[in-house]
């Protein structure tokens, strides 16, 4: 069974930073595609960032490009999203998923998601 747990949301000011973390069991770690979504009420979830299956390249949705980095440590089985210079529009419900489909210039999620990590930006 896959389970992944989302952990480090909260609450910071404008320009703060926080780091989200996903831990994830039931699955191959290694060489799995995983990204961050992140979705506020009445709109659709959208893809955040993402990793490929070769643990090193990365989608980045446009918004966030040079203020948030993807990363993931095998050896914990946990995918990270660090983010700096956050504004009160990165204000979100973020999910981290498994086996997303990925490429350079797009991810979608599939079937295997986290609980979700509040995140919430002040001005």
């Amino acid at each position: 069974q896959v389970q992944l747990v989302e952990s480090g949301g909260g609450s910071v000011q404008s320009g703060g930073s926080l780091r989200l973390s996903c831990t994830a069991s039931g699955l191959r770690f290694y060489g799995q595609a995983m990204g961050w979504f992140r979705q506020t009420p009445g709109k659709f979830r959208e893809a955040v960032s993402c990793i490929g299956r070769d643990d090193s390249s990365t989608y980045y949705t446009d918004s966030v490009k040079g203020r948030f980095t993807i990363s993931k440590d095998n050896a914990k089985s946990t995918l990270y999203l660090q983010m700096t210079s956050l504004k009160p529009e990165d204000t979100a419900t973020y999910y981290c998923a498994a086996d997303v489909y990925y490429n350079e210039n797009d991810c979608k999620g599939r079937d295997y998601w986290g609980q979700g990590a509040q995140v919430t930006v002040g001005p």
